[in-house]
């Protein structure tokens, strides 16, 4: 009888980890839209092909090695160890010996560890959007989904030495987001602004997308998606105490991002006059990031304060890197990046077990390993193959360019 009970609750722990990580698969699906409305026309179907690529290439390098690196036995609590292919399947007799401890599949744990790491990537996608070669993006995409990410993630959810520090990330704001936004920060940095964005006397030039739209729809899809993401990150749902945390994520998870959208409509009406919808869209990507640090601790209201304060910093951050001639077509920088420190901080308003020198140790140790190897990696692919277009095919597009068709052909205007 108590064997049948430990399998009935393996089953359920299982089921509940895969509908978690489809969820979150079906966040590419939120940032391709998202990013499809935020570009340019002629940038479009680069855009799509790009992001449905980008997550198949982190599928396969997380295979085959990415996974096996961010949860190895490890050298050091620094170095992780290295090992390819992922491993077969627990048995029976492992889930019932392990008195608990193993509670779901393993290939449900990389399923859903895989979309995750896909998720940083997407977030480069929208930073470096309109002006990179997609081949140059695709290399990158490689290492950063093989190596970068999982060398990092093992330092906290692998048992490395941040976990040692006490760094907390229940989901990932920092782990996930903040460490994708690094990533892209530095590709950016070396890429450059898109032609026209930037005048010579310091002109700000804004750069409509193509359809708002879309990428309403691409933030509401991501929102529906987060509830995998945070939700699944309880990994259990099969007892009382496990299912109750799990409703208690669900809610602080849609308070935040409905804070973030508040406060961010309120924040563009005082600032520009407006309601600006766009950062109306990344107010919502910053409230969702920010409570992703620690969904199960705060209150209802604290969760939604968390998420406000994340949406009037998103307004910030943008305007801020704008200023200062840093083009992210999408807020992708400020919306994972920025929202992503606050996230990390705000743990220690609400979790007795989070430090203030644990939160900073892991916020400075995943800046400066991300932005050191990611810009190292980034300077020699455009050493290599080059990691701009030319000005002739950004005026062109990198539909034409990239990928010799349009995604709008009767509608496409030259800009």
């Amino acid at each position: 009888m108590e064997q049948q009970v430990a399998e009935l609750a393996y089953a359920l722990d299982t089921f509940y980890f895969l509908i978690a990580g489809a969820l979150v698969m079906w966040m590419a699906a939120g940032f391709t839209m998202l990013e499809a409305g935020l570009v340019r026309n002629k940038s479009t179907a680069e855009i799509l092909t790009k992001n449905i690529a980008l997550y198949s290439v982190a599928t396969v390098m997380f295979m085959v090695v990415g996974y096996n690196i961010m949860y190895s036995d490890g050298i050091s609590s620094i170095i992780p160890g290295i090992g390819f292919f992922i491993s077969g399947d627990n048995t029976v007799a492992e889930m019932v010996a392990s008195d608990g401890d193993i509670y779901y599949s393993n290939r449900a744990d990389f399923f859903f560890q895989v979309v995750f790491v896909a998720t940083a990537m997407s977030i480069i996608s929208g930073a470096v959007a309109e002006r990179m070669k997609l081949w140059a993006f695709l290399a990158f995409a490689v290492v950063m989904t093989g190596f970068i990410y999982p060398i990092q993630g093992f330092w906290s959810w692998g048992g490395g030495f941040l976990s040692d520090l006490g760094y907390v990330d229940y989901a990932g704001s920092g782990i996930v987001h903040f460490t994708g936004a690094v990533a892209a920060l530095a590709g950016v940095l070396l890429l450059g602004a898109r032609k026209g964005k930037y005048g010579p006397n310091g002109e700000i030039n804004a750069i409509p997308g193509a359809a708002l739209p879309l990428a309403t729809l691409g933030v509401l899809i991501l929102w529906l998606g987060w509830f995998g993401f945070n939700g699944g990150s309880e990994l259990k749902v099969s007892d009382l105490s496990s299912a109750n945390n799990v409703a208690a994520v669900f809610a602080n998870t849609n308070l935040a991002a409905a804070g973030g959208v508040i406060a961010s409509l309120i924040a563009s009406r005082l600032l520009f006059g407006k309601a600006d919808l766009t950062m109306a869209l990344n107010g919502a990507i910053a409230g969702l990031v920010a409570i992703t640090a620690d969904p199960l601790s705060p209150s209802p209201l604290l969760a939604a304060v968390i998420g406000a304060i994340g949406g009037v910093i998103v307004v910030f951050s943008i305007v801020a890197l704008d200023k200062m001639k840093i083009d992210d077509p999408v807020g992708a920088i400020s919306a994972h990046g920025t929202a992503g420190i606050w996230g990390v901080l705000a743990v220690l308003l609400s979790n007795p077990d989070a430090t203030v020198f644990g939160q900073l140790s892991g916020l400075v140790a995943i800046f400066l390993f991300v932005f050191i190897v990611s810009l190292v990696v980034w300077f020699i692919l455009k050493l290599v193959m080059g990691i701009r277009l030319s000005e002739e095919d950004e005026y062109l597009g990198a539909d034409v360019v990239e990928c010799g068709l349009e995604a709008y052909p009767e509608f496409v205007k030259k800009t």
